[in-house]
């Protein structure tokens, strides 16, 4: 199964941004075979041309607004509400990650500009999210969100790669349905969850033991909980080693000093 994500439109998909230009991403054009992209442009979703007047953050008496950056006309109820309606009534559940454009007023997810007025002026000192990814990130705290300009580090690519391509390979574990499937599932993700997070790869062992003799269902659904949890923080250098140790524990006694 391909890891379905969501990503906005202009990058590697259509001419949608506010100046009619599109967003080169080689590693978004590198992924495309291997996963299902689902495009969306929240801006043209509520109704705005391309091209169209850039938009801006304002921050008026603690509130955020999101206007027009010249003529100050103001969309922040359109985006709100077309946010909130499309993170709640879209399945996520069939998703397993979203790339936004980074930086964007509506679809960025950290460090996004705001200002203290329309027209020429000096962004503020503090950094904000953008409406529609804030929303995304609010709604589904455990899925895999990234920007394509964070993607270019390679630990974050890394990491947001191992967290869709686990995501999907696990929903292939819940469409066979068997207690076989996820005992083979975590069989192969052993030392993987050992390197991201060593407790909840051990709460994981115990979920599959299933002492409680829960129904699989049960069994499916905290199993998948525990799974985000394990994956939800980038591995650290010194658990990644330690999973190294513990395998290397299988075969040290088989190697002469020299070896070892």
């Amino acid at each position: 199964m391909k890891p379905k994500v969501l990503i906005s439109k202009c990058i590697e998909h259509d001419a949608c941004r506010y100046d009619g230009s599109m967003i080169a991403s080689r590693f978004v054009k590198d992924l495309s075979p291997y996963v299902t992209f689902v495009p969306v442009c929240p801006e043209v979703a509520i109704g705005l041309t391309v091209p169209r007047e850039a938009l801006r953050i304002v921050r008026e008496e603690g509130l955020q607004k999101l206007v027009t950056s010249l003529s100050g006309s103001d969309y922040t109820k359109q985006m709100t509400d077309f946010s909130e309606t499309y993170c709640q009534s879209l399945d996520f559940e069939g998703f397993h990650g979203v790339i936004l454009k980074s930086r964007s007023p509506s679809c960025g997810i950290k460090d996004v500009k705001t200002y203290g007025k329309i027209g020429k002026a000096s962004c503020l000192p503090e950094k904000s999210e953008g409406f529609f990814g804030a929303s995304v990130m609010h709604h589904h705290p455990y899925l895999a969100v990234e920007d394509e300009g964070r993607l270019l580090n390679y630990g974050i690519r890394e990491h947001f790669l191992t967290r869709i391509f686990v995501a999907a390979r696990f929903e292939e574990v819940k469409t066979r349905n068997t207690m076989a499937a996820l005992v083979q599932f975590h069989s192969e993700n052993k030392y993987l969850l050992m390197a991201y997070h060593q407790t909840e790869q051990k709460n994981l062992g115990k979920v599959v033991a299933n002492h409680e003799k829960l129904s699989l269902a049960s069994v499916l659904s905290e199993y998948e909980i525990h799974l985000k949890k394990a994956l939800y923080r980038p591995m650290k250098k010194g658990r990644n080693t330690n999973m190294i140790l513990h395998i290397f524990g299988y075969v040290s006694k088989a190697l002469t000093p020299e070896e070892k």
